[in-house]
């Protein structure tokens, strides 16, 4: 009886809850596949959770003496399939972590059920229905959820997730069923000049019971305390439990100037729109906001997101993106050094602008350290991982990434490029047609959809798709640019030349990077003129240099030495 009980439970560790009876492993509420031994592994793990299970006594429980097979590499695997369910790792483990020689130990902090563990933060409501207040309410939504995050012992629902939720009209058993979470936080905004009065719940999801709710007046320049007041009130309404550091840090709020604020706002909304006009938008208004408030950290680390992005993604010379980025990242790090935003857009910048891996990991991993499930630091690991030439290993990191922001559609394309630098051309392919029912007007995805069918000899199919992106642009540089190559790769030379020129008329208008020039050329079998290019690239740290020993379209260079040369001046792994 008692053995059935046993049975019968659902362990609950972070994000995650391991099914002991349906032999189910879900994160979010959301089934991951798991085999059966490896889940058989985990189960063990589980029911002697902070002691050491010894090699021999799985061996004993899961691989009978009478059984033929390889019992270190079964084991080996199980555990390597474990931790990549949880997206684990055995250098920094979280839940599984190996001693040598001795056995494994789960170290994960399991909770008894009913425990609140979980929350989603909805959009709050903006009461004054003026339409121009939505960047205040917005704002404010996502300060919330970026101060709840920072306890590490509850799981905090995606800003990009959570906002699909805005006007939606759906019961509290409906978001709690689709987002598998124990409580919801909602409420209410309203603007008066000056200043603000929020008013926010907590809703238990199980029973849709009331458990907290407040309402605060409060001065624009106390906004940024007002959210970490609002984040404790309810760690300690759930009991959940804050470590020092974690106190320290929602303690650490500061008055800002209001109208530095209410520019930071303004840039975040813009920034969210994830597209140029958005970028460059939001970069102004961060420009603004530190012009304001020189002292302002947020404010640096938003500046510092816009201008990188907008290096890698626009016209914007390098100096004017990434190496702006890094100068303002560095300044919001100077400020305060436990911004995990301002890590994020210093890993970016180190690797897009001085391809020093090195320190765009550390970064990443520093940002991780101050929020454990942040997932824009999680698609930094990817990146990095792709620069070094190990696309499988940045595939399984960006599923990590995915498995926290489905919605991100920036996401869905970072798998689909890390498949085609994989050579994974059907997985790529399959992955973008499926993406681009979120946003069909998303270029990158028609971008990495033409690579990956020219890659399987489909060429009509890869000049629509590449003609496509290049359209959606309206001709910007970075498609335009793959299209020559699309053309060179199946057989369209002079179209290909045709292209060439084009982007040497446009360089005479406004920046245009040589590495585009270069990719045709190297796809056109004329490797001086590539290596010509690509070093020009390398001069002005073109931001796509950082993946020179990543992507097929540079296959036809790999026989030549000059190749390698370029990967060792740039410290890249050969």
């Amino acid at each position: 009886m008692q053995e059935a009980a046993q049975l019968r439970r659902v362990v609950k560790f972070g994000v995650f809850e391991a099914d002991l009876a349906a032999r189910e492993l879900r994160k979010n509420g959301i089934k991951i596949r798991l085999q059966e031994q490896p889940f058989q592994v985990l189960a063990l793990l589980l029911e002697n959770r902070g002691e050491v299970m010894t090699r021999e006594e799985l061996r004993q429980k899961l691989w009978p003496a009478d059984t033929f097979v390889d019992f270190d590499n079964g084991l080996n695997t199980a555990i390597n399939k474990i931790r990549e369910a949880l997206c684990d790792s055995a250098e920094s483990p979280r839940y599984v972590e190996t001693l040598p020689r001795r056995g494994y130990r789960f170290i994960g902090q399991s909770e008894p059920s009913g425990k609140i563990q979980s929350l989603v933060v909805l959009p709050l409501e903006n009461l004054s229905r003026d339409p121009e207040q939505e960047y205040f309410a917005d704002g404010l939504t996502e300060a919330l959820i970026t101060n709840l995050a920072k306890i590490s012992a509850l799981r905090v629902v995606s800003r990009t997730t959570a906002m699909q939720y805005k006007g939606a009209r759906k019961t509290v058993p409906e978001i709690v069923r689709e987002l598998g979470v124990d409580a919801i936080v909602e409420g209410t905004v309203q603007r008066f000049g000056e200043r603000a009065c929020v008013s926010a719940q907590l809703v238990r999801a199980s029973t849709d019971t009331h458990l907290w709710a407040e309402s605060y007046e409060r001065d624009l320049r106390d906004m940024m305390a007002l959210q970490a007041e609002v984040a404790q009130a309810i760690a300690r309404e759930i009991q959940v439990k804050v470590t020092p550091e974690e106190q320290a840090q929602l303690r650490r709020a500061r008055r800002v100037d209001a109208v530095a604020y209410e520019l930071y706002l303004r840039g975040r909304y813009h920034w969210n729109k994830r597209d140029l006009e958005g970028l460059t938008k939001g970069s102004e208004y961060f420009q603004e906001a530190v012009d304001r408030d020189p002292t302002y950290a947020a404010a640096y680390a938003g500046l510092a997101d816009s201008a990188s992005r907008m290096g890698f993604w626009t016209d914007a010379a390098p100096e004017e993106g990434c190496a702006r980025g890094k100068a303002a990242a560095l300044k919001a790090i100077e400020l305060d050094n436990n911004l995990g935003e301002a890590y994020t857009a210093l890993s970016y910048a180190s690797l897009h602008y001085d391809f020093n891996i090195r320190s765009a990991e550390e970064a990443a991993q520093r940002a991780i350290q101050l929020d454990r499930d942040n997932p824009t630091a999680l698609q930094m690991r990817a990146l990095c991982l792709a620069a070094k030439g190990q696309a499988e290993d940045a595939v399984a990191e960006i599923l990590c990434a995915l498995r926290l922001e489905p919605l991100t559609i920036h996401f869905h394309w970072n798998t689909g490029i890390f498949r085609y630098f994989a050579r994974q051309y059907d997985e790529a392919i399959a992955l973008c047609h499926k993406a681009l029912e979120l946003d069909p007007k998303y270029a990158p995805l028609h971008w990495t959809l033409a690579l990956s069918l020219v890659q399987k000899r489909m060429y009509t199919e890869a000049v629509d798709e590449s003609e496509e992106a290049v359209q959606i642009s309206r001709r910007a540089p970075f498609f335009l640019g793959t299209l020559g190559h699309i053309y060179g790769a199946v057989g369209r030379r002079e179209d290909a030349l045709k292209v060439i020129s084009e982007l040497v008329d446009l360089s005479k208008q406004r920046h245009v990077s040589p590495y585009w020039t270069g990719m045709i050329y190297a796809t056109l079998g004329e490797n001086d003129e590539a290596f010509l290019w690509l070093e020009r690239a390398l001069q002005e740290h073109a931001p796509w240099m950082a993946y020179l020993k990543a992507p097929a379209w540079f296959d036809n260079l790999r026989s030549d030495p000059r190749y390698y040369t370029l990967l060792q001046r740039m410290n890249i792994p050969v």
